[in-house]
């Protein structure tokens, strides 16, 4: 029996979404009386997010399918500027174009998860650099900066990590935990923004936005926190071998998006299914109960309706039989991965390269002395090796799991 009566909560407390809610007992009350619209806020240091972020879009997803209104804020200031909280050294700042180009290709990612429009429930995008360019300097200390205690700063634990390690904070990014509490300020004033959603690091942040809102204003707003999203053996959801997976097509194929989700580990399987599918939670349960070899139609589920979801059902049954045509019947999948090459030969270390199946040349040889790398279903043993290929694509696989196509330009 759910402790909560509105059908916000309920729905996010079923999917396991929930880890930390400032005032439970009001939020659920205000969302039983009214829309609230509620915002997560997205940096935009990078053409595309990964999948490190889609616990935080599926929020808004589901905050828009308990009839509220889900605000996606664009960093355009802030990414200017850099968040310290889980950054263990300062990022590189981009230029304002730079950052409008990653904004709009971010949008259309946005674009499948959410419906906007001008309605009370319709989703829409801000920019922080819409209120943060216009910022004076001084009227801002004078009437922001008495909100923040140093002594108070000094304490969250993006801060604290960075000083305890003695590298570098700039007085830049210390600014940037003020800067994100003027958001949910300008946001509420703006927007009627009521609740900040995000996930369990940027408690502080949250906290400091709705106490200012409230000294300021007067306004009562909330904040909840989405557990750390970690994989059954501890390591952070996300992290693979080949590095980030990027939401975008044009960063990562969608039939490796869809190859991250078929190769699950069994004991996370239900949870991302509730967390990342629109599956019913009655279907859940029974996929998750599978054993043995039946828990991967589970898996496969689960990749299906995950990469349905962004890259649409075509992308998503084309990758789902290049799967199945590459490791049951042993044929090359038209949806592989693919590198084209205007000579019609590469050696093998290039091609694992170009194919992104390892980062770097020492990589790619230790792959191959392990006798990891084949060509055609062949082991390739010599580093120097060289593919030659026509019409016909060549087939490199790498393990059991990665596998492309080389073909002529």
């Amino acid at each position: 029996m759910s402790q909560y009566r509105s059908e916000l909560l309920r729905l996010l407390e079923a999917r396991a979404y929930i880890h930390q809610v400032t005032d439970a007992a009001g939020l659920d009350a205000l969302a039983r009386a009214q829309v609230i619209p509620g915002y997560i806020g997205f940096d935009a240091t990078a053409p595309s997010l990964h999948v490190g972020s889609l616990v935080q879009i599926m929020m808004l997803r589901r905050l828009q399918q308990a009839g509220h209104k889900p605000i996606v804020l664009m960093g355009g200031g802030t990414t200017k500027i850099g968040d310290p909280s889980g950054k263990d050294e300062s990022r590189r700042l981009l230029s304002h174009e730079d950052i409008n180009a990653n904004i709009a290709s971010i949008r259309r990612v946005f674009e499948r998860f959410l419906s906007f429009g001008d309605g009370p429930t319709d989703a829409i995008m801000a920019d922080n650099a819409d209120w943060l360019d216009a910022l004076d300097y001084i009227p801002f200390l004078r009437d922001i900066g008495p909100h923040f205690t140093i002594n108070r700063m000094l304490t969250f634990d993006s801060v604290k990590l960075r000083l305890e390690r003695e590298q570098p904070l700039t007085f830049l990014e210390f600014n940037y935990m003020i800067l994100q509490a003027y958001d949910f300020l300008e946001l509420s004033r703006r927007a009627a923004c009521r609740l900040q959603l995000g996930g369990s690091d940027q408690w502080g942040n949250i906290v400091n936005g709705m106490e200012l809102a409230r000294r300021v204003d007067g306004t009562q707003v909330y904040g909840l926190t989405t557990p750390l999203i970690t994989t059954a053996d501890g390591g952070k959801m996300g992290k693979t071998e080949r590095g980030a997976v990027w939401l975008n097509a044009e960063q990562l194929a969608p039939y490796d998006y869809w190859q991250f989700w078929r190769n699950t580990q069994d004991a996370d399987v239900g949870k991302f299914l509730k967390l990342f599918t629109d599956l019913p939670l009655d279907e859940i349960a029974r996929l998750e109960a599978l054993q043995g070899a039946e828990i991967n139609d589970a898996k496969r589920k689960l990749a299906n309706a995950a990469t349905a979801m962004l890259h649409g059902e075509v992308s998503a049954t084309e990758a789902a039989e290049t799967a199945r045509k590459t490791f049951e019947e042993g044929t090359a999948g038209g949806s592989l991965p693919t590198l084209q090459v205007a000579t019609g030969d590469i050696d093998i270390v290039s091609a694992l390269i170009g194919l992104g199946f390892v980062a770097s040349k020492t990589e790619a040889r230790r792959k191959i002395a392990e006798g990891a790398v084949r060509a055609d279903g062949e082991v390739i043993k010599e580093p120097e090796f060289r593919l030659y290929f026509g019409p016909t694509p060549r087939k490199v696989s790498l393990g059991k799991k990665k596998h492309g196509l080389l073909r002529t330009t």
